[in-house]
């Protein structure tokens, strides 16, 4: 049954999910329409599987025209061109760029790459039919957390559900969603460029409930592929040592653990070069062989949002950017001690705010619980709110903020409010901190 283009927009509208890997010179876009198919990659050029986007821009001279990706990177040496490239660099960076003449905002030209790539789901769905849209990058810093903040709020898309994290939490996603077998004991990934390598090796912790998972990452900078003008001799002296590196990494890698799957991902294991490092890699163990891991993983972790996993239920990811302790109260409801949770552990740090009132009688201070999934034992953080005032009311009320500030770091904010029209708000604000350790 053909449906016509505005029917299949209306069957589609709000089910399409979108992972978007921003890479340093390169993006992919990974999609799911729920409820039809298997997570899918957009190839650029119909019919092959060639995912990748370059991340250039290209000014034409004189004009407001733009070109973007493959397209930008095939007119960028012609004279009336004015390229952009290293777009993510330049964001980081924050100095604005001149160019024909104008100066640009490097946030504003990497949302129009953004807005202008995802322009090729329109052969897929249009725009307003996304329902939710994930960013996933290599890292989840601070200025990288304060670029995406700015590129969702101006894609100007129909959902609020706007989501970015680390690759390592795309890996781990990506994980949860496939056969059991595969990820059993750990799993080792190998990302290569030509130029650097990165290594993921993930495992679960059995012994916790929930099973905590971690990912541990190492840069490798040596692994360098020769380019393909290269003299042949060069060519081949430089595969035999690349491969003989690889295969030194993959033995620190894999020694004394079972490895119960690796993939390998990038266009740096294009060819045959590395062939005794895959022998060894293949003994006993999955392979697998693509670049768009990341991608999908993006993808799988707004469907874990929607429909969690029996998997997603039972396994928690700490990476480098998750709190990594339950954070909560101690707190007296009908005249009985209880807990009560603020932040919980396995959350984006930049994800997690909490507010809420309370009431404190003539005691002027709050008291924390910090519960690490770590195995360290539980702490207590007391604040005292120096200065409060006393009034003849039993209690005062204040409103609570509790929000995160870095993966270790607890920001609280609380507010006098005061107790109805005879012991109106006074203003006060105490703003505390405190480490996790």
């Amino acid at each position: 049954m053909f449906l016509e283009r505005k029917e299949e927009e209306k069957a589609h509208r709000g089910n399409v999910l979108v992972g978007y890997d921003l890479g340093d010179h390169y993006a992919q876009i990974s999609y799911l329409v729920q409820g039809q198919g298997e997570v899918e990659t957009l190839a650029p050029v119909a019919g092959t599987r060639q995912y990748n986007i370059p991340l250039v821009l290209c000014k034409r001279k004189g004009t407001s025209q733009w070109l973007f990706g493959k397209e930008a990177v095939k007119c960028r040496e012609e004279e009336d061109m004015f390229p952009v490239e290293d777009l993510l660099h330049l964001a980081r960076k924050g100095e604005e760029i001149e160019l024909d003449g104008g100066i640009y905002d490097p946030v504003a030209l990497l949302t129009l790459f953004v807005r202008r790539s995802l322009g090729l789901m329109s052969i897929i769905a249009t725009l307003d039919n996304i329902g939710a849209f994930m960013f996933t990058v290599y890292k989840t810093d601070d200025r990288m957390v304060e670029i995406l903040l700015q590129v969702a709020a101006n894609l100007n898309l129909k959902t609020d559900q706007i989501y970015f994290q680390s690759h390592t939490e795309s890996l781990y996603s990506f994980m949860l969603h496939q056969p059991a077998e595969l990820w059993a004991y750990h799993v080792a990934v190998c990302e290569h460029d030509g130029r650097y390598l990165k290594t993921y090796r993930m495992e679960c912790n059995k012994k916790t409930t929930p099973i905590v998972t971690l990912i541990e990452e190492q840069l490798y900078e040596t692994l360098v592929i020769p380019w393909e003008e290269e003299a042949e001799s060069v060519k081949q002296d430089a595969f035999r040592l690349a491969d003989e590196r690889f295969l030194g990494i993959l033995e620190k890698l894999c020694e004394g653990r079972i490895v119960s799957s690796a993939y390998l991902l990038g266009d740096g294991f294009r060819g045959e070069w590395h062939k005794n490092s895959l022998q060894f890699l293949c003994r006993n163990r999955r392979v697998f062989q693509g670049n768009n891991l990341f991608s999908c993983g993006a993808v799988y972790s707004l469907l874990e949002k929607r429909e969690p996993s029996e998997a997603g239920k039972t396994h928690i990811f700490l990476g480098e950017d998750k709190l990594k302790a339950n954070i909560g109260m101690r707190v007296k409801r009908q005249g009985k001690e209880s807990y009560y949770a603020l932040l919980d552990a396995g959350e984006s740090w930049y994800e997690l705010r909490k507010t809420c009132d309370i009431f404190l009688g003539a005691e002027k201070s709050l008291s924390f619980v910090v519960t690490p999934l770590t195995g360290k034992n539980a702490e207590t953080r007391k604040i005292s709110l120096t200065g409060a005032r006393q009034t003849d009311a039993p209690f005062t009320r204040y409103e609570l903020e509790v929000s995160m500030t870095g993966a270790d770091m607890v920001q609280i904010k609380v507010t006098d409010l005061g107790l109805g029209e005879f012991f109106p708000s006074n203003g006060q604000i105490w703003e505390e901190s405190f480490q996790i350790s």
